[in-house]
């Protein structure tokens, strides 16, 4: 072992920290993006998310675990992370192929199995631990093999150690806003991924480059005398711990993983309440989350330098967590209400999620330095211990991740889960308190906290409420809410009697007369131009509008799948604007995710249409590509017709999204003065004769009455161009793909652009499209 600690001579802990920056860089963008591609196969449910996830930490978890127990072993623990690095690099450029044959064996699963939860769920985590489990082992590898290769000085680890947490947050934060503010809609999710190998790549050279380099250097005679990070003489080298410290601080470990990863749920589900639920805003609240973590540890860099009763003061910063996660939220709601910025994604992120996030990442290197000791080279398990605190954090963050979206949000509410995971860290601080020096010294600081969180506690107040009297000052009611696995949903009454739907605070539906005629010009405008639909499926229900329209059709059997149970218990509010659409028997509900349920079926439409789902939504982006138009086109019968909605927008938004559909519909048409497309198989036409069977059916015909299309001319008066006049209105240029979601990334589009004008569409090719 003396040997191979003096081979480390030459590593200088700028060269490790600056490696490990850009290993956190690539990391945190892998994530993001291992994430968005699985969600295409799985879909963007909460179960699928929540599988991928568990895949990613518990592959960290592993990797770290089998890591330390290799990095005390090894003569050049550099060597060995030059080739996890050069691994993750290769590993992910195979990405694309390794998506390909989940995505097989997931389909021939669900093919089987269409309607078996458990089996589709056993396949989903297979299918992603089998993308994920080899690179995100290696990823979780780096840790120990970076600390093993840091400390090669005695009683230098706490200050070591905090500085390469700070410095791989830091690099995190970076991959976070590199890929969600610039790269992903700047060149895509491929080239993104190509990016991040490419740090990897780097990172594996400098890693071989720096132990070469200590290979030739000189090593002195190993002594036992303590240095600091400074080089002025240190404390004397502190054991691990041991006995019952030692379980407190890996419980310590367990809890801080579970409580932050579960706060991290609740925050984000929180603040779109105030915030737009766009990509840009999850990005921003979780830099915050990377940045409060980074500048906690970066402090703990230097706290750690001096020796003192750490156990005590572990005690004290989750005492202080607890009470600063409380704290920032009454702070955001009250400042909210007092007009402040904090309705900004950064105000509020820093002011909700900051101050409990510095301490999160100063208590981390503390407990490690309990935990390992201050650090001797000589040590036969010091990267085993820091392996095995690290895995012990992630599987507390799975466990985090599972509780808060599936057990806290949906039976506690985001308050009462919010108040739990506060007393969480609180009780954390407890127990480590009676393990600390002269324990009696923190009975008044405990008992003060205390009071303080429960204070803090009842004084929280309703964000439903606070929200309502800020983001919609229309002096609006809540009926109804709730707050499921997939999503918040809230029903309102505004001032005249019309009931609003919101989802994770932002609008989705009303009652009022135009915004009913318009969801169901969306069911009822492909219904009325097919001769003879049968088979119809309404993706997404939303107030229920659409598909309450579609029902009142004669004939016709309606598949609705919604992504969320809430969505549907709150269209049962709209009953009386949707046709009861819940309780008709030629409605079938399906809850999955919509994108996953076309690629998956083997059922055809005669129609296929969709409630208004707006692009800019995070995720909205795998409902606007080119390969969910084809796989659309796919599940059409052959005179079937694709209805989508794109509406009034910005000039390029609008010209992205008709694009797209051209390219996969080359014979569509448009419709409703330009805001409606419709897409075929083959050249559209519309047969006056069949439309005028349809009449002779009073609810058909009082259905198409409502929205407008009372009769043959009137429906062809609706007629706005067909594909050549909508060619030469968008021109060429690029479109919205899985791998380029340009629009809900759309920071990368000219911010410049001006509203569509419509007024261009004169009606033509209408001889061709319509039939006697």
């Amino acid at each position: 072992m003396r040997i191979a600690l003096s081979r480390a001579v030459g590593v200088t802990p700028i060269a490790l920290s600056a490696l490990f920056f850009l290993s956190g860089v690539s990391g945190l963008m892998y994530q993001v993006l291992w994430l968005r591609m699985l969600s295409v196969v799985f879909g963007v449910t909460a179960y699928a998310a929540s599988t991928v996830l568990g895949s990613f930490m518990g592959g960290l978890a592993l990797g770290s675990l089998l890591a330390g127990r290799l990095a005390d072993r090894v003569r050049s623990p550099l060597r060995w992370l030059a080739a996890v690095e050069l691994g993750i690099a290769v590993i992910a450029l195979l990405t694309p192929t390794l998506l390909k044959a989940a995505q097989t064996v997931y389909g021939q699963v669900a093919e089987a199995l269409p309607e078996n939860l458990v089996a589709l769920t056993v396949a989903r985590l297979a299918c992603s631990a089998a993308v994920l489990i080899l690179p995100t082992t290696l990823m979780g590898a780096t840790t120990p093999l970076v600390v093993r290769a840091a400390t090669t000085t005695r009683g230098v680890l706490g200050p070591r150690v905090a500085l390469l947490y700070a410095v791989n947050a830091g690099g995190a934060i970076t991959g976070a806003v590199l890929a969600g503010f610039y790269l992903i809609g700047g060149v895509g999710l491929r080239r993104t991924f190509l990016i991040a190998a490419g740090l990897n790549l780097v990172v594996g050279l400098g890693a071989l480059y720096l132990a070469r380099q200590a290979d030739g250097a000189v090593a002195p005679e190993a002594s036992d005398a303590p240095t600091s990070v400074e080089g002025h003489a240190a404390s004397l080298v502190v054991p691990p711990a041991t006995g019952w410290t030692s379980r407190l601080v890996l419980t310590f470990f367990a809890l801080s993983g579970l409580a932050s990863l579960a706060l991290e749920v609740v925050w984000f589900r929180m603040l779109v309440l105030i915030l737009p639920a766009t990509t840009y805003a999850f990005t921003t609240m979780l830099a915050t989350v990377l940045g409060g973590i980074s500048l906690g540890s970066a402090l703990a860099t230097r706290v750690l330098r001096r020796e003192r009763d750490w156990v005590r003061s572990l005690a004290l910063v989750n005492l202080g967590t607890g009470l600063a996660v409380l704290a920032s939220l009454l702070l955001l709601t009250t400042t909210y209400q007092w007009g402040w910025k904090t309705s900004a994604p950064i105000q509020a992120s820093v002011v909700a999620i900051f101050p409990s996030a510095f301490l999160m990442g100063l208590a981390f290197p503390i407990a490690l330095r309990v935990w390992a000791g201050s650090g001797d080279p000589s040590s036969p398990d010091l990267a085993r211990r820091i392996g095995l605190a690290y895995a012990i954090n992630m599987l507390g963050a799975i466990a985090g991740a599972v509780l808060g979206g599936f057990v806290l949000l949906p039976w506690l509410g985001s308050r009462l889960s919010l108040v739990l995971a506060a007393w969480t860290y609180v009780l954390s601080g407890l127990l480590l308190a009676t393990r600390a020096g002269a324990p009696r010294r923190l009975i008044v600081p405990a008992a003060a906290t205390m009071l303080a969180c429960g204070w803090l506690a009842v004084q929280q107040e309703d964000l439903f409420k606070v929200t309502i009297g800020r983001r919609y000052p229309r002096g609006e009611v809540v009926l109804w809410r709730e707050e499921g696995v997939q999503t918040t949903v809230a029903v309102n009454r505004a001032p005249g009697g019309m009931k609003v739907m919101y989802l994770d605070g932002l609008h989705q539906a009303n009652d009022s007369f135009q915004m009913v005629r318009l969801h169901a010009q969306i069911g009822l405008f492909p219904l009325a131009l097919h001769p003879n639909p049968h088979d119809i499926l309404v993706i997404g229900l939303g107030g229920g509008a659409t598909a309450g329209a579609v029902s009142r059709h004669a004939g016709v059997e309606i598949d609705v799948v919604e992504l969320s149970d809430s969505v549907v218990r709150g269209a049962a509010q709209f009953a009386h604007v949707n046709n009861d659409v819940l309780r008709q028997p030629n409605v079938h509900l399906r809850v999955s995710d919509g994108r996953n349920y076309l690629a998956l079926t083997d059922k055809r439409y005669d129609v296929i249409t969709a409630d208004i789902i707006q692009p800019q939504h995070a995720g909205a982006g795998l409902v606007y590509s080119r390969e969910y138009f084809e796989l659309a086109r796919a599940v059409l019968k052959d005179d079937g017709i694709m209805l989508q909605w794109i509406g009034h927008r910005p000039k390029v938004e609008y010209d992205l999204i008709m694009r797209t559909f051209l390219e996969v519909f080359p014979d569509a048409t448009l419709w409703n003065g330009g805001t409606l497309m419709a897409g075929t198989k083959r050249p559209l036409r519309v047969s006056r004769q069949a439309f005028n069977h349809k009449l002779q059916d009073q609810h058909t015909a009082a259905a198409l009455a409502s929205v407008g299309l009372g009769s043959f001319g009137a429906l062809m008066g609706a007629y706005s161009g067909d594909a050549n006049a909508m060619r030469a209105f968008v021109g060429p240029g690029p479109l919205l793909t899985d791998d380029q979601p340009r629009i809900e990334y759309h920071r990368s589009l000219d911010q410049r652009d001006v509203q569509v004008e419509l007024e261009g569409f004169r009606g033509r090719g209408r001889e061709r499209v319509e039939l006697p």
